[in-house]
């Protein structure tokens, strides 16, 4: 094993992370929505209204039908959101999220997804800020295309909405559920709402769960990985001193520490000696670690009857740690830590008009102020004694790094590097509609960004494997950057008579420069990757018939994708740079159906297709023209049934079967055949029964019912270390809950 391959490295696991999907529309399923005709008010727009009135792609589940379906992690979405894609290469609840081909290539864990995350309208872009999210809540948005406008940055592919329940006045309400499941899965969940007066009410919701990892450990006396072991806890008040003003108050915490998800490791025949699918030999036994903090208050005030202010204020701080065995087995060939501490200030102000005529507008600022220390460390060989006195000592790094023999380049040496990044966000936005004539309405929006970014205290060492300095690789170091960015949007939307809508748009939205995480070994490895755009043309409609019994919402798109942001390594000095692609193209079409036949019956459906190329790349000295971008499957499709089998003075009784389908795809720009993941799908249901009085709930669920086992990224190690790196998603689950309202 040469340095230069050691080199190669972090940039072989960056490239197997650029993440692709198609987009699925509008998908509406509210199984007991307040709106006639189980509508959902959606507020992607940054006002509510019907989603069938929204011009945008958007998919909206409603909080009940998540609970319901068992989607108690930001990973599950994928299986409801038809062609929406994510890569959990660092652990579950940090997804790195992909839509219509746009993606990150890479998983440094200072870096923001191209797919922004938002909780309550707070940004969170860094992994250390998204924690346990997914309880208690209203709906989930997933907004696709570019959002340059009333979202900004980093949702070039799109934006993910993560809408909690908030605190309701003159409600003494509440639920609690239990749950127990395989793998001595234990859950409660739960939350209480109370008047405060007559102008104030509080909300608390927690959520618990505990279970034994399904990734079987072979080594005696060492933990199963991939166990569950979180909480979250979160509270709103509400306050409503007028008829016109109402502030929110929300605070949240949640902690993790399971034992950290496992390594499917391959050698080149595919086959892992002594190993069946779901097991493995580790010998690290430390948990992961995450905790998430955060404070927002959201002041909304009328100031007339067609003006409001809406402002949202936030503050959020996290710590994300975890020790990762990279090469699946006892030995000590290679071993990453991470860690990643993050704050973060925001404040976004808009306002909002609402008149009722043909000219309605948003004008908004922002302001986002994060702050990043980051960590990582390649511990190469630590059981290799290479001086031969039947210890490994920081000796054995010393000779690794000057023996003549190639081969022992790094072997029992630890290299880390460390730094701390803080990046600021200005922004004004506006937002702005027009009813040209009855039937014709143009609407439009402009975003003017101005972000600087500075990465100091970069240091770069090669250390023993007691930890201490062997020699420093990167000197103390610094870059920043500076950089304004433009986006906009236009399009027309034309109502047809029977209150359908057609619409046509043009948009562009940025991803903003980011640093290099994987400079270990060469100050020129010190780098900084240049804004990424994406201009996209759209056309869609979102129909209903039947008495809105049927919505079929469509939508056909072209991306013009330019320098997407990546780990690129010079083939002369083996030195890793975060760089861009010059261009790549991508273009598809999808649909969602719902049908809702009767009282007992309801379909929903979600079909994508996707093209995307690469028009002018080069990856590790090797042109990748004409590739296909990674985690890219040409077909998607999911479905799922709500059947009620009996309905009646006891109860209600129903069956809800679920597929989600995805065909053949990369993880990867180079296309490697053995890398490929062939199609394949997941299928799951839930039997649910509820009192006539909706008071009380029981449910018997299954996830994974085939037990496939599938890979979730995949990473080419072979030539360095004699194994393919890949993640494999969760095997069969499965349980029963109970459920109490008051």
């Amino acid at each position: 094993m040469s340095r230069k391959t050691l080199r190669l490295l972090p940039s072989g696991f960056a490239l197997a992370i650029a993440l692709t999907s198609v987009p699925a529309l509008a998908q509406a399923t509210d199984e007991d929505s307040d709106h006639p005709n189980g509508e959902i008010v959606v507020t992607a727009a940054k006002r509510s209204e019907n989603l069938q009135d929204v011009p945008i792609s958007i998919s909206a589940i409603s909080g009940n039908a998540l609970a319901a379906s068992r989607t108690n992690s930001v990973d599950d979405l994928v299986t409801k959101v038809a062609n929406l894609q994510l890569t959990s290469i660092v652990g579950d609840n940090t997804p790195i999220f992909a839509l219509r081909g746009v993606s990150m290539s890479d998983y440094s864990l200072n870096q923001s997804s191209p797919v922004a995350t938002y909780y309550d309208e707070v940004y969170k872009g860094n992994f250390a800020f998204l924690g346990v999210a997914m309880y208690d809540l209203e709906r989930v948005e997933v907004l696709r295309g570019p959002q340059g406008t009333l979202y900004g940055k980093n949702t070039t592919g799109g934006a993910v909405n993560i809408i909690s329940r908030t605190a309701k006045l003159g409600e003494t309400t509440g639920y609690v559920n239990l749950g127990y499941g395989n793998y001595n899965r234990m859950e409660a969940s739960g939350a209480v709402n109370a008047p405060l007066g007559d102008n104030a009410a509080i909300r608390l919701a927690g959520t618990f769960a505990r279970a034994d990892g399904w990734f079987k450990n072979v080594v005696p006396g060492m933990p199963d990985l991939a166990s569950t072991r979180e909480y979250g806890l979160r509270g709103s008040i509400l306050f409503e001193p007028t008829d016109t003003v109402r502030f929110t108050l929300r605070a949240s915490t949640s902690y993790q520490n399971p034992r950290n998800y496992g390594i499917y490791a391959q050698p080149e025949d595919i086959n892992r000696p002594g190993l069946s699918k779901f097991e493995i030999a580790s010998n690290i036994a430390q948990r992961r670690r995450a905790r998430t903090y955060s404070v927002a208050l959201t002041t909304d005030i009328d100031v007339s009857d067609t003006l409001g202010i809406t402002s949202v204020t936030s503050w959020d701080k996290g710590k994300l740690s975890f020790y990762e065995d990279t090469d699946g087995t006892a030995s000590q060939l290679l071993e990453i830590p991470y860690y990643d501490r993050a704050s973060q200030f925001a404040q976004d102000l808009r306002l909002t008009s609402d008149t009722g005529g043909p000219f309605d507008f948003i004008l908004g600022a922002y302001f986002n102020r994060e702050k990043v220390f980051n960590r990582t460390t390649f511990e190469i060989g630590k059981d290799i004694d290479l001086t031969g006195d039947n210890t490994v000592t920081v000796d054995d790094c010393v000779e690794g790094l000057t023996n003549a023999d190639p081969t022992d380049d790094g072997i029992a040496c630890l290299f880390r590097n460390s730094f701390t990044q803080v990046k600021k966000s200005y922004a004004l936005y506006t937002d702005l509609k027009y009813e040209l004539s009855s039937a014709i309405t143009l609407r439009g929006g402009l975003r003017y960004t101005h972000d600087t970014g500075k990465q100091s205290e970069f240091q770069a060492d090669a250390l023993g494997v007691d930890e201490s300095l062997v020699a420093t690789l990167i000197p103390t170091s610094s870059l920043s950057y500076k950089t304004d960015n433009l986006s906009g949007k236009i399009g027309f939307d034309y109502n047809l008579a029977d209150g359908n809508i057609i619409y046509i748009s043009v948009s562009r939205g940025f991803r903003a420069p980011s640093f290099n995480a994987q400079a270990f070994f060469d100050p020129s490895e010190l780098s900084v990757a240049k804004a990424e755009k994406v201009t996209s043309y759209e056309l869609g409609a979102k129909t209903q018939f039947a008495g809105r019994s049927i919505t079929l919402n469509m939508a056909a798109f072209y991306y013009d994708y330019r320098n997407q942001q990546f780990i690129n390594v010079d083939p002369s000095t083996a030195a890793q740079t975060l760089l861009n692609f010059p261009k790549s193209r991508i273009y598809g079409a999808e649909a969602e159906l719902t049908v809702r036949a009767n009282d007992m019956i309801s379909i929903h459906s979600g079909v994508g297709l996707l093209s995307s190329k690469i028009i002018d790349g080069t990856v590790s000295g090797t042109v990748v023209d004409g590739n296909r971008l990674s985690n890219a499957p040409s077909l998607t499709f999911n479905a799922s049934l709500d059947l009620a089998i009996m309905d009646n003075d006891t109860g209600k009784l129903s069956l809800h079967p679920e597929m989600a389908y995805q065909s053949s795809q990369y993880f990867e720009v180079i296309n490697v055949p053995r890398l490929q993941q062939s199609g394949y799908a997941i299928l799951g249901a839930h039997l649910d029964f509820e009192t006539a009085d909706g008071r009380w709930t029981a449910s018997i669920w299954g996830k994974n019912l085939t037990n496939k086992l599938y890979f979730t990224s995949r990473v080419d190690l072979l030539a360095g270390f004699g194994f393919d790196y890949n993640h494999i998603g969760t095997p069969r689950t499965y349980g029963a809950s109970v459920g109490m309202k008051f």
